[in-house]
């Protein structure tokens, strides 16, 4: 099975990763082969990879969004637990794991993928149902960054019991009124950070197997922010909370 990767940054970091097997370069005739699309052909050849100049409109099949290049490439690879928390245990740092329930956004998947490399998430879960998972579109929205994350699909419950075996802090965000507010909340030891759906937020299992769960503070006149940035904000916090106690 194969799929058309899509966008440059996307692109280039599928070739980058080095974690697919890629098949064939298509670019729009006409573009531009300079930035990043001359990083992107360096790569290819680099790969001996087939480049395929061929008309936009055959690109506009596949999405809107392509930039002038795709990339023909095996199906998103996924981890599982035990090696996200080897990752961690690689790294010499106390696990620090996303966890997404059942997002259904293809849009927020790929933007919380992307906060995640950048802060150092060592693996990300996702549920085996009832979820957006990683697609074409994810690793687009994503920029490519889940190219160079460790993401698995599991039983969430079971997932969160496992993580509490091993010492792992599971907290979730979660806006109601009796959440802990950020000052009074530890996120700089083993950590897994739960991230609830666009509409109702955490199902109720995952819930009540969090330890304990975290408001944002809102002081603007909007009643809440979307998960993506709901997310991104509490995974900073996370890892200026691990600064500081890596430098304390």
């Amino acid at each position: 099975m194969k799929e058309w990767i899509y966008g440059r940054n996307a692109v280039y970091e599928t070739l980058r990763a080095h974690r697919r097997q890629v098949f064939r370069l298509r670019l729009a005739q006409g573009v531009e082969e300079k930035g990043r699309l001359s990083e992107t052909l360096k790569l290819s050849a680099e790969r001996r990879l087939p480049v395929e100049r061929v008309p936009r409109a055959t690109l506009d099949q596949l999405s809107s969004g392509h930039q002038g290049v795709a990339l023909e490439a095996s199906p998103y690879i996924y981890s599982d637990l035990p090696g996200i928390l080897k990752t961690a245990e690689k790294q010499d740092e106390p696990p620090f794991i996303l966890i997404l329930d059942a997002l259904q956004d293809p849009q927020n998947l790929g933007s919380l993928l992307r906060t995640a490399e950048a802060v150092g998430v060592h693996g990300v879960l996702l549920p085996l149902r009832q979820t957006a998972t990683v697609t074409p579109a994810v690793v687009n929205a994503s920029a490519g960054a889940c190219e160079h994350l460790r993401v698995a699909q599991m039983n969430l419950a079971q997932a969160i019991a496992r993580l509490k075996e091993a010492g792992v802090w599971v907290i979730g965000l979660d806006a109601d009124a009796k959440a802990q507010p950020p000052e009074r909340v530890r996120l700089d030891g083993p950590l897994a950070l739960v991230i609830g759906s666009e509409g109702s937020g955490m199902r109720d299992l995952v819930r009540t197997s969090c330890d304990l769960l975290l408001r944002l503070p809102m002081r603007g006149q909007v009643a809440s922010l979307n998960a993506a940035a709901a997310g991104s904000i509490a995974l900073y916090l996370a890892l200026q909370a691990r600064a500081q106690a890596r430098h304390s």
